[in-house]
């Protein structure tokens, strides 16, 4: 559906994209995830037509938008952009915003209703935005980039200035909706739990260029690097000397996820997968700091050999005190980068 072959672009002698590659399969939902600054925006903004790129090409549907041959402008290209804000006609009522970019006779289809069903506002055809929270507002703009059957929508941060509480409701609505009407969609944030429940497959950009690309789980869980570990979730990154059946850490002896080579690695564990105790039969560590989050907390540790790790506690778990003594075990294998030099 969508094709990013090479793409590059600059800013006199800031280059934003390094040569992008990036497929979207139709009637997927990818994210594009990264830093501020990483070129995630540019790239959007190119596949929309609001930027020219100085090499490489984008398709999008089969056709040829941007590359060899001329440049299609926007609106031209039948790419629908949901922004950050939702940027509704504040003088037009909700029906009439979603219908907005309709023919006649697609506006007598009955589509408006649907999608307003779609993303969860049935009956609020007649209401005026300013009547609307800004949860709601985003749900608007995305039924009217849906509305025309685009082949490609964007989805520029969509959900960047709604409240923490109300900002995963309407992510899953968004997402829902976007699967039942088949809808091709590329997501461009910087939140890292955004991308991973939201998306089949996450793209990771550092420095204009996409380092990783694959499903989330596999992403979070095996990770390109050492920088997309830290930046995709925490991250327990320790040096290992690797036998071929494990490798031996400041954390003890931990099997690994998959066969790696002998000699000095340095892997990879997640803080939920450091087990804390008072019972012994670990790895003695002292609590460093301790950050309350409601549903779990995440415990610095500090070993023996001075080595500093991060676990994930449920608060359930028995509170722990800064400056305790506790012991650390290790559940689950661990995660292994090539060797280092």
């Amino acid at each position: 559906m969508l094709s990013v072959t090479g793409v590059r672009k600059s800013y006199g002698d800031v280059v934003a994209l390094d040569g992008v590659d990036l497929d979207v399969p139709a009637g997927t939902l990818v994210a594009v995830l990264g830093p501020s600054g990483c070129g995630k925006t540019t790239l959007l903004r190119c596949v929309a037509g609001f930027e020219h790129i100085h090499s490489g090409r984008i398709d999008v549907d089969g056709r040829r938008v941007a590359g060899a041959g001329p440049h299609v402008p926007p609106h031209r290209r039948r790419v629908a952009v949901v922004p950050q804000e939702g940027a509704l006609f504040p003088h037009l009522n909700v029906a009439a915003n979603v219908a907005f970019g309709l023919d006649r006779a697609a506006r007598r289809s009955g589509r408006v209703d649907e999608v307003l069903a779609l993303v969860g506002l049935p009956g609020f055809g007649d209401r005026m935005p300013h009547q609307l929270s800004g949860g709601q507002q985003q749900r608007v703009a995305v039924a009217r980039a849906l509305a025309p059957r685009p082949p490609l929508v964007l989805l520029d941060e969509p959900f960047s200035a709604l409240d923490a509480g109300l900002r995963a409701d309407v992510r899953r609505d968004v997402r829902q909706a976007l699967h039942t009407d088949g809808a091709t969609a590329l997501l461009v944030t910087h939140d890292q739990g955004e991308a991973l429940s939201m998306a089949d497959r996450v793209a990771v950009m550092n420095a204009g260029r996409i380092v990783q690309y694959g499903p989330p789980a596999a992403v979070y869980r095996e990770p390109a690097d050492p920088w997309v570990a830290g930046f995709v979730g925490e991250a327990v990154l320790l040096a290992a000397t690797v036998d071929g059946t494990g490798a031996a850490t400041a954390l003890g002896r931990i099997a690994l996820r998959g066969p790696a080579p002998a000699g000095l690695h340095t892997v990879l564990l997640r803080p939920e997968q450091l087990r804390i105790s008072d019972n012994g039969g670990g790895v003695a560590a002292t609590v460093v700091r301790h950050d309350f989050h409601g549903h779990d907390a995440l415990v610095q540790l500090q070993l023996a050999d001075g080595t500093r790790v991060t676990a994930r506690v449920l608060d359930t778990t028995p509170p722990v005190v800064t400056g305790e003594t506790v012991t650390v075990t290790v559940s689950g294998q661990a995660h292994t980068f090539p060797p280092r030099p």
